[in-house]
């Protein structure tokens, strides 16, 4: 998606704001755009006053470092760099919150909404979110350490797992600070297992969709899904729901499609594939993931003669753009915003009782899941006939 320059202007100014202090390369990926376009637009904004530029980095006016702000905590100065946008009650709080690290993949598509609640909250607790990506990359080891060289208190991660669960044994979480999983699980046996984590249950946002269909009479479901680190779980949600109801497994239960298939012959196959079924009614509803995959699918399955909702029910897994369709999706919404606020207030928990460790005992480790919202619109149609 492009944006013009008011526009990236803006977003800009929403995540230095939210998250204090970003990295220029940072703000050219999340924008898309190239570095020259992302200096130029710092340089713009600087030259107004609005933002700080510093050796490729970009912060809010009058943020201190993360290391000078452990100084000023230990000497007692108060902080008053807390973005505007935090509340009248967290601006009046007498205590600085802590500086926070946080590393995920990109702030563009499903973590934009994460970033934004987690800065927020760093916010209205008078901290601060440095905010560093990893570019699904195997290694963010260099953004960690920058943060923790700089002093950040607590750390945010998204690891790189393409399941969302680790796979393995995780000794590399260890950094001698307080680490909280945000959108990412431990696999039972694992370090990361005993790791806090905050997520979102993609389970039970399946089965909420695959609730409505079988409330609509729909007992034929299949499932559509790309390459995603939700996919897993929202097939395991799938699969369970489908038993949990009574409902049996069609021969077109699972197919691949995914939106920016490198491969144009094996996504029109994907295609053919449902369409063909749809015919046969050996399917006649189906949960996507994701927004972008549905709405793409629907176009195709038209051209071949197949209408949503009048031949197939449809819900998609995202929500970001489903509204957005010519024919409004029925979609599965995950609360990143959500997710971003909870794991903030666990780490901020977390550092609160490292600093007073002699007086305080640690609680139990935490595992957050937070439930998807189904949001019903025009691509679920109504009650199946019996046919």
């Amino acid at each position: 998606m492009r944006f013009t320059m008011e526009e990236r202007h803006q977003r800009i100014i929403e995540l230095v704001r939210s998250c204090g202090t970003v990295r220029l390369v940072e703000l050219a990926d999340h924008l898309d755009i190239s570095t020259v376009t992302a200096r130029r637009d710092v340089d713009t904004l600087a030259g107004r006053g609005i933002v700080d530029r510093a050796r490729g980095v970009v912060s809010w006016p009058d943020a201190p470092s993360p290391a000078e702000r452990l100084q000023h905590a230990e000497r007692g100065v108060p902080d008053t760099t807390a973005a505007p946008a935090a509340s009248a009650s967290a601006a009046s709080a007498s205590a600085s919150g802590p500086v926070l690290g946080m590393v995920v993949p990109s702030t563009r598509h499903y973590f934009e909404q994460v970033v934004r609640g987690a800065g927020e909250a760093a916010a209205a607790a008078g901290g601060r979110l440095v905010l560093g990506f990893s570019g699904y990359s195997q290694s963010p080891d260099f953004q960690i350490g920058r943060m923790l060289d700089s002093g950040v208190e607590g750390l945010l991660l998204t690891p790189n797992w393409p399941t969302g669960v680790s796979e393995q044994d995780s000794p590399g979480l260890e950094f001698g600070v307080p680490v909280v999983l945000v959108e990412r699980r431990g696999a039972p046996g694992t370090g990361a297992a005993r790791l806090d984590r905050v997520c979102t249950d993609h389970a039970a946002g399946a089965g909420l969709a695959v609730e409505r269909l079988a409330g609509l009479g729909h007992e034929r479901i299949a499932l559509v899904a790309g390459d995603s680190p939700t996919r897993v779980q929202v097939m395991a949600g799938f699969e369970t729901a489908l038993r949990t109801l009574g409902l049996a497994r069609p021969p077109a239960a699972a197919i691949e499609f995914h939106a920016e298939d490198p491969d144009p012959a094996r996504q029109e196959a994907s295609v053919d594939r449902l369409a063909d079924a749809v015919r046969k009614r050996e399917v006649t509803a189906v949960l996507v993931i994701s927004d972008t995959d549905a709405i793409l699918l629907l176009q195709l399955l038209r051209d071949r003669g197949v209408e949503v909702p009048r031949d197939l029910a449809l819900v998609a897994y995202d929500d970001e753009v489903a509204a957005l369709s010519e024919l409004p999706l029925t979609a599965v919404a995950p609360p990143k915003y959500a997710v971003g606020q909870a794991a903030v207030r666990l780490l901020q928990q977390r550092v609160r009782e490292r600093a007073f460790a002699d007086a305080v005992a640690p609680s139990p480790r935490q595992h957050l899941d937070l439930l998807p919202e189904l949001r019903v619109r025009a691509s679920c149609g109504a009650r199946l006939e019996t046919l």
